[in-house]
């Protein structure tokens, strides 16, 4: 059964009292202990190498979308890992200016390249700084590594970001070589096939296709209107005699009387009919028509008895322009059989251009593609270019030692002082703290709790120790000499810390 928390103080304090030798034993071995360990400890020294990040230069603004700068976005991470590598810290344990007269056989080297990792460190020191740090038990030692480390790794930042810029540049030029070669290639082999390939584009043949259709079309309106025309000339021929007799004849009449209506029309169309030539003209129709059935009474309708025929005038005009009508149309037959033909061919060259359309729509889609590869490297190369001199001139991304490492003086990590002060309290503390801890497992009842919450019976009465008289000038004398030892340990203890201190031992 556990002692109650409100009985433990009493208890310890009992128990520490009736074991007063021991506690003085532990009090001595513990104290001593500490301060010894404060002898033995040994004492560190840290240099650190404050870096400053320079990433707000003028030129990031002034290059920007122009030129790529190197950036590390875990700047102390990136640190850490770069100064952990073996290449860096090879170089550092290796330096005859850091460890002169050392050894430099592999077993020793590998020895300093462990010590250096133990005690490196690298610690963020706000948004745009960062340590490098380096503890040792030699001021010296740990003063030129930190000092090394900073120059190594600034030196090391500078190779890798020319390299990367580098590296990159020559990447992107022999990409663009290469897709300069197939841009080429693929150029050649559209050329070759248009130079074989001579139908020319789908749109080209369809807009062919549409103008002879037109054209036939047109060719067969024509042609529809030449054949009405031919039938109506010949219509007109088939009731015109071809010849006509000169003389006092009907149709010489009617050809008189023809010219005169005519000459009458024209004047109607300027005079009004009591205009004198009107009157005149009509007079003169009148008699001829007069003459004309006249002369037709005595001829019967068939020819003149004096007077020779001739060719009908009209007659040989609507012939000549039947036979130029016939001539047209066997023009327009021409043209429209040479139409049906084009369009055939048209048909052959349509079937021949779908048939080489996939192959033209893939060269054309290759070359586009290599052509837009091909410049977008080309703008990449550029700005490659642009970020590799900004590395090799010094700008973009840089790291800076904005703070030296100084000559550690003191040691840092706990010193003799705190460790003789640490002895005396814990020193103070161990015979309470074992104390505190044996009653916890101790199974013995010490309190009336205990008993009541065990059996479950309440507890009548308790009886007090009774100690005799000489048990109590035996408590008192072991008390004082206790004290005395006390005192005397307190003085040597703090005479040894005193003349630790004052350099003595």
């Amino acid at each position: 059964m556990a002692l109650p928390l409100s009985q433990l103080p009493q208890e310890i304090i009992r128990e520490v009292r009736q074991r007063k030798g021991l506690a003085f034993l532990l009090f001595v071995v513990v104290s001593f202990a500490v301060l010894g360990a404060g002898f033995i400890w040994p004492y560190k020294y840290q240099a650190d190498t404050i870096i400053f990040v320079d990433d707000r230069n003028i030129i990031a603004p002034l290059m920007e979308g122009r030129a790529v700068t190197t950036k590390i976005n875990d700047r102390t991470s990136a640190a850490r890992e770069l100064l952990m590598s073996r290449t860096l810290i090879e170089r550092v344990a290796s330096d005859p200016e850091i460890y002169r007269n050392a050894p430099m056989d592999p077993d020793a080297l590998e020895g300093r390249i462990a010590k250096i990792r133990s005690g490196l460190s690298v610690r963020p020191r706000g948004d745009s700084y960062f340590s490098i740090g380096f503890s040792s038990t030699s001021q010296m030692e740990a003063f030129r590594v930190a000092q090394k480390l900073g120059q190594v790794f600034i030196e090391e930042t500078k190779d890798r970001k020319r390299s990367e810029s580098r590296n990159a540049y020559d990447f992107i030029d022999k990409q663009v070589k290469s897709y300069e070669r197939q841009l080429a290639q693929a150029e050649n082999r559209l050329k070759q096939f248009l130079s074989e390939n001579t139908d020319g584009t789908e749109q080209e043949a369809n807009s062919r296709m549409a103008q002879l259709r037109n054209q036939l079309e047109l060719a067969q309106l024509e042609k529809e209107e030449l054949r009405t025309r031919i039938a109506s000339l010949q219509g007109q021929l088939n009731n015109i005699r071809p010849t006509i007799r000169q003389g006092r004849t009907e149709d010489a009449f009617r050809e008189r009387i023809r010219t005169l209506e005519e000459r009458l029309d024209a004047l109607r169309l300027q005079y009004h009919d009591t205009y004198p030539d009107i009157v005149i003209t009509q007079e003169q129709l009148a008699e001829l028509k007069r003459q004309r059935d006249l002369a037709a009474a005595q001829q019967g309708g068939t020819t003149s008895l004096d007077g020779e025929e001739a060719v009908n005038p009209l007659y040989q005009e609507l012939s000549a322009a039947l036979s130029k009508t016939r001539a047209d149309m066997a023009t327009i037959d021409t043209r429209i059989n040479s139409l049906q033909r084009l369009m055939e061919q048209q048909t052959q060259r349509m079937e021949r251009i779908q048939a080489n359309k996939a192959q033209y729509s893939e060269l054309t889609r290759d070359m586009e593609v290599n052509r837009e590869i091909y410049d977008d490297l080309l703008k990449r190369r550029e700005k490659a270019r642009v970020s590799m001199h900004l590395d090799i001139e010094g700008q973009g991304l840089n790291y800076r030692i904005n703070e030296a490492a100084q000559f550690p003086r003191t040691p840092s990590g706990p010193q003799f002082s705190m460790f003789a002060m640490a002895g005396l309290i814990l020193g103070l503390a161990a015979p309470f703290g074992a104390v505190a801890g044996l009653l916890q497992v101790d199974p013995r009842i010490r309190a009336r709790k205990q008993l009541e919450d065990g059996i479950g019976l309440p507890v009548l009465i308790e009886i007090p120790e009774v100690r005799t008289p000489f048990e109590k000038r035996r408590d008192r004398r072991v008390t004082m000499m206790v004290g005395i030892f006390v005192v005397l340990t307190a003085a040597v203890y703090i005479t040894i810390v005193v003349l630790a201190q004052l350099g003595v031992i």
